[in-house]
């Protein structure tokens, strides 16, 4: 059992969770993630990434938004419970320019929505290992960033904050100023990580330009283990399943289109899903 340490309502569906951990907290690199399983009664598992690690606490950081039936289960609980079983690091880590023989360089960090929170250990990542990194938020509006501090804490003055309805920072979508910083020319690599449309055209903005540009898939993962097949897609032409392959891979050689259609697939038993357990809250 993992207890709840601090838990957080960041907007009207994200929640911030710092969980005890203290394994995973001591393994863990950026670019993974774990899997729960909120009780074992009616326990579903599903992949969350590592949002930050405290190894000397024993504690790992899980930010997430109530999409579906066992994300309102896990936002109904409070500090001092505990979630039934956690396992990790899963995945690959991210491969962090400068770390690995190649000289640091100039990472544009694009981030989504919520996908604000896995890119937060990969934006500290590069920062330490002598990159100068560049952070572009994107939002609905102003009430939906998450992580805005510990964002600019890495990146200063080179956090671009975008909204849709112009609420805060710039009016407008996350490739309008990656592409001014790509015709630049002072971008040596480029990580996106949100909603799978967004990622789609992070990677066509950068695409002309022949930046590499990784890309975050793992809101198809399923199960986490690659035994369920639910996150099979398409790279290169090869198949690849992202839990086990991924979760990050090359934005330019994905299936975006595929991708998106299997997403697609399983809506009508999440929604089912979700009003089931949300009719099991009313009144609670």
């Amino acid at each position: 059992m993992n207890r709840i340490l601090l838990k957080r309502q960041l907007s009207e569906n994200v929640f911030r969770m710092d969980v005890e951990a203290p394994l995973i907290a001591r393994e863990r690199r950026a670019g993974q993630f774990i899997i729960l399983m909120v009780d074992e009664a009616m326990g579903e598992r599903i992949p969350l990434t590592i949002a930050d690690a405290d190894p000397e606490a024993g504690t790992i950081t899980l930010i997430f938004q109530t999409v579906g039936a066992t994300t309102i289960k896990l936002s109904k609980l409070n500090e001092g419970d505990s979630i039934a079983a956690l396992l990790g690091p899963l995945g690959k880590p991210t491969s962090i320019r400068g770390e690995n023989g190649e000289a640091p360089g100039h990472v544009v960090c694009v981030g989504g929505g919520v996908g604000v929170a896995p890119m937060h250990p990969i934006a500290k990542a590069l920062k330490a290992a002598g990159n100068k990194v560049t952070i572009i938020m994107g939002a609905r509006n102003i009430s939906l960033f998450v992580m805005e501090e510990e964002m600019r804490a890495i990146a200063g003055e080179n956090l671009i904050l975008v909204t849709d309805d112009g609420s805060s920072g710039r009016k407008g979508l996350v490739t309008d100023p990656l592409k001014e910083l790509c015709e630049a020319g002072s971008v040596d690599e480029v990580i996106a990580i949100g909603p799978p449309i967004m990622m789609k055209f992070c990677s066509l903005t950068t695409l002309p330009y022949h930046i590499k540009t990784t890309v975050s898939l793992n809101t198809i993962m399923i199960d986490g283990t690659g035994m369920c097949g639910g996150c099979r897609i398409s790279v290169g032409g090869k198949t690849k399943f992202v839990c086990v392959d991924g979760p990050e891979f090359d934005g330019h050689q994905v299936d975006w289109d595929l991708m998106m259609k299997r997403m697609a697939a399983f809506k009508p038993i999440e929604a089912a899903a979700r009003e089931h357990v949300c009719n099991l809250y009313k009144g609670i």
